[in-house]
């Protein structure tokens, strides 16, 4: 995705986010539907997933917006919780009071909408810069505890590591992910990721990237909300080139073919920017895409969609993407 990423520290504001090529990085993006949500008696969302990320400050809102202005989504994404600690909408997070924070907990869970918290992003390397896979997964487990959230997602945009193809991105990501499933077990919280697409091509990548996350940690895994965009301007742009047959350059990175070399089906929610000045490129109006998730879905695909973010998105953009196939 493409991240407006604000560094609440030292008051600067920049846009950058995931391109593959060697791929360049992305920050992101992701929500539910109250008159679709599934909630099994652990507390573990079931597919469909509609889920929506919160990166830039909003005027006059402090915190998560109101349920009604993101009707339609079942999953909150606060971004972003880095190795050095929370900024943005996950810093604003704990700057409310505690009685601030159950209130609209409260809320959202009586919308049947998960408020959880992403984590990396664009700005963080941690493999590269030498962070503590367990260290760090017990850092923001302990984080996502004290502040009441229901889960983490995984926003890994370490490309400098996957690119090395020495296998030492995967063996972090495959660490970092255990450890937190230990500290976050599934019945009480969710754990996503959210990798671009490409990471799932066959043999681009020395170290497997995310096909060997998968088959190492993937039962681990709730689902990815993959990336389908800042991967090149003409990549993931036509419903063919999402679903079914993606680009040379990216090879088999398609929704249908992720789930062929393994991925299960039910496990990719197609992600995509609100706007096109929330990506670099992979925009799609909410008429497209909503053609595209209406034959998804008639292929046997439920996983559902995600979108890089706030207020870009909303419960009107959701309505209108979900329309075809998934009517709130």
């Amino acid at each position: 995705m493409l991240a407006f990423f604000v560094l609440a520290v030292l008051g600067l504001s920049w846009m950058n986010h995931g391109v593959l090529c060697s791929p360049v990085k992305s920050a992101h993006v992701h929500g539910n539907s109250t008159s679709e949500v599934s909630i099994l008696p652990n507390g573990t969302l079931v597919s469909p997933h509609w889920v929506i990320y919160s990166d830039r400050g909003v005027s006059g809102l402090s915190g998560p917006p109101p349920v009604s202005q993101i009707e339609g989504f079942n999953v909150f994404a606060l971004a972003f919780l880095l190795v050095a600690g929370a900024f943005d909408q996950a810093a604003e997070w704990t700057q409310l009071t505690s009685a601030q924070r159950a209130t609209i907990k409260a809320q959202y869970a009586a919308a049947g909408i998960k408020l959880i918290v992403s984590v990396f992003g664009s700005t963080d390397a941690p493999t590269t810069n030498g962070a503590d896979p367990i260290a760090t997964a017990d850092t923001m487990a302990a984080w996502v505890i004290q502040y009441g959230l229901d889960g983490v997602d995984v926003d890994y945009e370490d490309f400098d590591a996957i690119n090395a193809g020495d296998g030492k991105a995967e063996a972090w990501l495959a660490s970092f992910t255990r450890r937190l499933r230990v500290k976050l077990p599934r019945e009480d919280y969710l754990l996503t990721h959210a990798p671009v697409a490409p990471w799932f091509s066959p043999g681009k990548f020395g170290g497997g990237a995310y096909l060997t996350v998968d088959s190492t940690v993937g039962s681990l895994i709730d689902w990815y909300n993959v990336q389908f965009y800042n991967q090149g301007a003409n990549e993931y742009t036509t419903c063919a080139g999402l679903l079914t047959n993606s680009s040379s350059t990216w090879p088999e990175s398609a929704l249908f073919q992720i789930a062929d070399s393994g991925i299960p089906l039910h496990k990719l929610v197609i992600g995509k920017p609100a706007l096109t000045s929330d990506a670099s490129n992979g925009f799609m109006n909410t008429s497209t895409l909503a053609n595209c998730l209406n034959t998804a879905k008639k292929s046997g695909w439920n996983a559902g969609a995600m979108v890089w973010e706030f207020p870009d998105a909303n419960s009107s953009w959701i309505t209108s993407v979900r329309r075809l196939s998934f009517p709130v």
